[in-house]
């Protein structure tokens, strides 16, 4: 007998995607351009800094022939940031720190103009707009953080950091206080999602949705099973209640239950 398929995307799946993220490396050695079906990537020379999947890059920093450049969020200083800004920060106390803008979307200093998406287009002139993986998210010279803006975490961020760590540990500044730094941002982040009952509560009574910006992809494959247990446990609660309200309302209308019945028969007891 077949065990039946878990609800949605699982995590070693969300892991194969987060392998689709580019990330930059430095080649040791020259090596020619692959033809891939991402796109083409250029000839490898050294030392002159070449962006690649991070699949890619994991087979090249594995045979030392390239390093890798964590990306800015990945530094110790970065990471100690977007903490304090979960952790402390009066915004963000049941709120997760904002996402890197989208293309064409403003950023923090600029929130105030319209976002303005600018679209993509294939070979073929088709119109597309591009989301994670297929965003410069974890390059090296992707963010800047020298203009007052401070660090956000991208979509993959929990993904790409643990192989990162894994597979590139001597190219990653001070890996022990970064790995650090990754888990206790996972567990705070966490917390908050677990935390957030009450929100999901008035989403299924109410019959809103649930705001998960900033949430990461594997945040989000961890806790559906969470978060859509208790939606769909509140939801059978709430029309559960409302069928035997209803069921009294009927009662009462036909003369068959009266509202102070119970109570008479109380005191009399």
């Amino acid at each position: 007998m077949a065990f039946p398929l878990q609800r949605g995307i699982t995590p070693p799946e969300i892991s194969f995607l987060a392998e689709m993220e580019m990330v930059t490396i430095v080649p040791r050695q020259r090596l020619e351009g692959l033809e891939l079906l991402g796109g083409p990537v250029e000839p490898l020379v050294p030392p002159r800094r070449t962006t690649v999947p991070l699949w890619l890059a994991s087979l090249l920093k594995r045979q030392r022939r390239a390093n890798i450049l964590p990306p800015p969020w990945l530094h110790p200083e970065s990471l100690s940031l977007i903490l304090d800004i979960e952790t402390q920060h009066q915004d963000y106390q049941h709120a997760f720190s904002p996402p890197p803008p989208l293309p064409g979307q403003p950023r923090l200093r600029d929130r105030g103009r319209k976002p303005n998406a600018r679209p993509r287009y294939t070979p073929e002139g088709q119109r597309y707009y591009p989301t994670p993986p297929f965003l410069p998210q974890n390059v090296a010279q992707d963010q800047s953080f020298d203009n007052g803006e401070p660090p956000t975490l991208p979509f993959h961020w929990l993904e790409v950091g643990t192989m990162l760590l894994d597979v590139a540990s001597d190219d990653v500044v001070d890996p022990d206080q970064t790995r650090r730094l990754l888990k206790e941002l996972r567990e705070v982040r966490s917390a908050k999602i677990r935390s957030g009952v009450d929100v999901l509560d008035v989403a299924a009574v109410a019959g809103g949705g649930v705001a998960l910006t900033g949430v990461g992809a594997m945040e989000i494959g961890e806790g559906r099973g969470f978060i859509g247990g208790v939606v769909d446990g509140l939801r059978r609660i709430g029309a559960s209640k409302e069928q035997a309200r209803r069921e009294q309302l009927a009662a009462a209308a036909n003369g068959e239950y009266d509202a102070t019945q119970d109570y008479d028969d109380d005191m009399e007891f």
